[in-house]
């Protein structure tokens, strides 16, 4: 058969459309990369009890913002019941390292004791928990909450506060030091805590439990850490950090009981800020 000069032409360009639509066909069926951290957050594993504190707490953002990845050497401070170790050891466990800096073994405090009892009995009991490092951590203590010069990423949620009413600047600047001491240069370190207004007294850091975001961000920097950024993630409008029995008033310790329960319930967790720090290169 003769295939005239204008047929051929036609019969190329066709061609070429149906090859290139083949091309498109192969880039728009490329495996979707799988988002490990909303899995950890998503996870069956986790409590109903804490899973219900994700709204205030919203773990995925505030992750994402201190720059998590799966193959980090990551430190939890002080982790109480392990509301975040539930979210950092499956997101870390097959690439990753985690420490959980857990109160001293030797603490005086009954609550200091019960907690770290309870915890380590979580972790001894529970398989998924089989690599997780539990180290401790005092702002006055000397073991070491990681090896010096290891970690990429040291977290630490609501633990601010309770430095500050324990002994000052000293056990803040303290634990401040031994964090940049066990990060990476470049490392990062994650702060959370209960914000208190700047207009409000200093005075009002020594009991509230609500600490200035100010003095956060000076008490970091005089141990040589950089402020990288901050975020509204874990911001709270409804509250005005002024109430009967500080932060304890409002959820989850509900402080006063049943007084006043559905407006405290109504307001949620704490106003707080999140600080991102960055250990300087050299």
């Amino acid at each position: 058969m003769t295939v005239k000069s204008g047929m051929l032409t036609s019969l190329v360009a066709s061609l070429a459309v149906v090859s290139l639509l083949g091309c498109s066909n192969e880039q728009t069926t490329s495996t979707p990369t799988v988002d490990h951290l909303a899995n950890a957050v998503a996870s069956a594993e986790r409590s109903d009890t804490y899973r219900a504190r994700d709204d205030y707490r919203r773990p995925y953002e505030t992750l994402q913002f201190f720059g998590i990845s799966p193959n980090m050497t990551v430190v939890e401070i002080w982790p109480g019941g392990g509301w975040y170790t539930e979210i950092l050891v499956p997101y870390l466990q097959a690439e990753g390292t985690l420490y959980a800096a857990h109160f001293p073994a030797e603490t005086t405090s009954d609550y200091y004791q019960r907690s770290r009892k309870n915890f380590l009995a979580r972790v001894r009991d529970h398989a998924n928990f089989s690599k997780l490092i539990v180290t401790e951590f005092s702002p006055s203590g000397t073991q070491a909450i990681a090896p010096a010069g290891s970690a990429d990423l040291v977290l630490t949620f609501r633990n601010l506060h309770n430095w500050y009413m324990g002994d000052g600047d000293k056990a803040v600047q303290q634990a401040f030091r031994q964090f940049y001491d066990a990060l990476k240069p470049g490392g990062v370190m994650g702060v959370v805590d209960h914000r208190l207004p700047e207009t409000r007294p200093d005075e009002d850091m020594e009991s509230t439990g609500y600490m200035k975001e100010s003095y956060a961000i000076a008490m970091a920097e005089a141990v040589g850490f950089e402020l990288a950024a901050r975020s509204e993630i874990n911001a709270n409008p409804n509250d005005d950090a002024d109430h009967p029995r500080g932060v304890w008033t409002l959820p989850p310790t509900l402080g006063l009981g049943d007084e006043n329960r559905d407006d405290y319930l109504a307001i949620g967790e704490s106003d707080r800020f999140t600080l991102k720090f960055v250990k300087p290169k050299t």
